[in-house]
Order: structure tokens, then C-alpha cells, then sequence
């Protein structure tokens, strides 16, 4: 099968799994419902307590944690494509975390702030953070280990920030600690039109950068020889992938592996050009996510579990592979 038709094919396997996950998670929660129940929901909005199930608590759910886990897989992609590091992810990279302390500090220090600016808030924490940890490795040259060690180191000082401030905090700490646990209860559709719009502006500059990224995979000579800045798209990029992070965070909290783990399941697909690697991306995160939510949910209803123990099932292993295979050269989706 030639890679023309081998990543639509993927990708619209994928959709139609997505699909299914997201009628399953209507079924099942802590009021369990058939399928026919949760069908005639579905088309009578205001029909009754199912109708309200579904339209008030699953449905906005599942859509938030599939343009949720779509975000963090790009962006994933974004950070190993402009560092070609296989170790690069919003998690790893201290992205995250940076996002995480700014939005906590704005909370406590700052409570007049509206939420509203906190995916600007946690974009500045991103970027700071980002920024260190390529400092710490070289610019991004040195090996994918010690990327990887510079974004934990990172990551680890800025968790104990954010720990200082939640003791700082007082009354008001355990609604953040319930929002540092990662996850989508309680999420309705104002949280999903919170995110949606940092989430749709970094995919389109992502999905626009398509040949960029697949310029930059070749190398920075090779992208500058065919007439690209590479400092200048990579600022871009960098800027694209945070945006995406900025996005999620303040909904779902810090959510880890999806971005590590997604683009390098992708790549296992084969998708032939960076433009496809981005639309797998969007369409498995999504799903990966979305899933993890709704185990999360189902497997001890009526009690939840923390999303990111599903995602790091899958994010964990893949972790260990890439820092016992070793460097290779690129990250990139496109074609070598």
C-alpha cells in the first residue's frame, strides 16, 4: 500500500474509532445507560434526565478531552519536528509545567485575575519555561537524553514552586489540587469555547507550517539552502506548540504522555508527509485521550480516576523505548 492511501486510510480508521469511543462514553458513567437511551438523548436535548446527562455532562466531555488530547499531540509533534529530539513533548520539555506554575501563581497571588486570561498567563510560563530547558541543552543540540533531563530538571524546580504556592494559598488550595490532578469533571461547554479558540489558532498555524516542517526535518543547512529561515519558523513553531499547551492546561490541567507518546505512534503509520503526520496526530490524540477519559470515568463509577494513569500506560513505555533505542537523527513526520 503506497503512502498516498495508506495515512487517509489510517486517518479515517481513526475517526471512525473516535466515533465509537464517543457513543460509548455517553453509555457508560455512573448512570449507565443503553444504547437506544443514549441515542434518544442525543436527538431530544431537552427530553428529560438523560437528555441532561448527555448534552450537559458527557457530550461537552468528550469533545473537550478529543480537541484536548488533538492539542497536546501537535504540539508534541511541533517540539520533537523544530528540536528534532524523539524526547521533546510539552511534559518533558518543562512546557507544561511552566504553564502550570504561572497559572498557579496568578491564582493565588493574584485572585482578582480573570481566568479568562489564564491560557495567556500559562502561554508566558511556557514559553519562559521552554526557553530554559533548550538553554540548559545547548540551544536543543545536545542529545535527546539531555534534553530530556534539562526539561525534567526544569519541570521539577517549577513543580516545587507551584507546590510552595498551593502551601501558600490556603482555603482556596484544594480546588487547585483538584485541577492539578488532570482531568475533565465537571467540564461543560464553556470550558470547551474557553479552549477552543488557542487550540484551532495553533493547528492552523501548524497545518499552514506544513512544508516548513517538513523543510526543517531535513536540517537547518538544508531548509536554509532551499530559502527558509529556520530560526525565524522555528520561533513560530515553538510559538504554535505552546499556544496549544496554553489552551488545555487551564481546562484540564496538566495531562502528561499524549504529547510524547502520539507522534511517535504516528510515525509507526508511516504517514509520508508532515501535513499528514499532523492530521494523524490531531485524529490520534484525540482518540487517545478521549478514551482515557472515558475509562477514567467508567472503570470505578461513580468514583473517577486521574486521567493521566490511562495516559501513562501508553506514555510510559514509549518513554523507555526511545531512552533505550538511542539518538537518531530527525524528528520530523515527513519524508527523509
Amino acid at each position: 500500500m503506497s503512502d498516498q492511501t495508506r495515512a487517509p486510510l489510517w486517518f479515517a480508521m481513526l475517526l471512525a474509532v473516535a466515533l465509537i469511543v464517543s457513543v460509548s462514553a455517553l453509555i457508560f458513567g455512573a448512570k449507565p445507560m443503553t444504547l437506544s437511551q443514549a441515542l434518544a438523548a442525543l436527538s431530544s436535548p431537552a427530553g428529560g434526565t438523560d437528555s441532561i446527562i448527555v448534552w450537559t455532562l458527557r457530550m461537552p466531555r468528550s469533545i473537550a478531552a478529543y480537541f484536548a488530547g488533538a492539542a497536546l499531540a501537535v504540539s508534541g509533534y511541533l517540539l520533537q519536528s523544530i528540536t528534532r529530539n524523539p524526547l521533546a513533548a510539552p511534559d518533558l520539555t518543562g512546557v507544561t509545567a511552566g504553564a502550570v506554575a504561572f497559572i498557579v501563581a496568578s491564582f493565588v497571588l493574584f485572585p482578582a485575575v480573570s481566568s479568562t486570561l489564564f491560557p495567556a498567563i500559562g502561554m508566558v510560563g511556557g514559553l519562559a519555561a521552554a526557553a530554559l530547558t533548550l538553554w540548559t541543552a545547548r540551544g536543543g543540540r545536545a542529545s535527546p537524553l539531555h534534553l530530556a533531563l534539562g526539561g525534567i530538571t526544569v519541570a521539577l524546580f517549577l513543580n516545587a514552586v507551584t507546590t510552595y504556592l498551593l502551601v501558600r494559598g490556603g482555603p482556596q488550595s484544594p480546588s487547585v489540587l483538584f485541577w492539578l490532578s488532570g482531568g475533565f469533571q465537571g467540564r461543560s461547554w464553556a470550558q470547551v469555547g474557553y479552549m477552543l479558540p488557542w487550540i484551532v489558532v495553533g493547528l492552523g498555524i501548524a497545518l499552514c507550517c506544513h512544508r516548513i516542517i517538513a523543510l526543517l526535518s531535513l536540517g537547518d543547512g538544508a531548509a536554509a539552502g532551499m530559502g527558509a529561515n529556520p530560526v525565524l519558523w522555528k520561533l513560530v513553531l515553538l510559538a504554535a506548540a505552546i499556544c496549544l499547551v496554553a489552551g488545555v492546561t487551564p481546562v484540564a490541567g496538566p495531562v502528561a504522555f499524549v504529547g510524547l507518546a502520539a507522534p511517535h505512534l504516528v510515525r509507526l503509520l508511516r504517514p509520508g508527509s508532515a501535513l499528514w503526520a499532523l492530521l494523524l496526530n490531531i485524529a490520534l490524540g484525540g482518540c487517545l485521550l478521549m478514551t482515557a477519559d472515558a475509562l477514567a470515568r467508567s472503570v470505578a463509577a461513580p468514583r473517577e480516576i486521574p486521567v493521566s494513569i490511562f495516559t501513562a500506560l501508553i506514555g510510559g513505555p514509549v518513554f523507555v523505548y526511545l531512552t533505550q533505542r538511542g539518538p537518531r537523527p530527525g524528528a520530523g513526520g515527513g519524508r527523509r
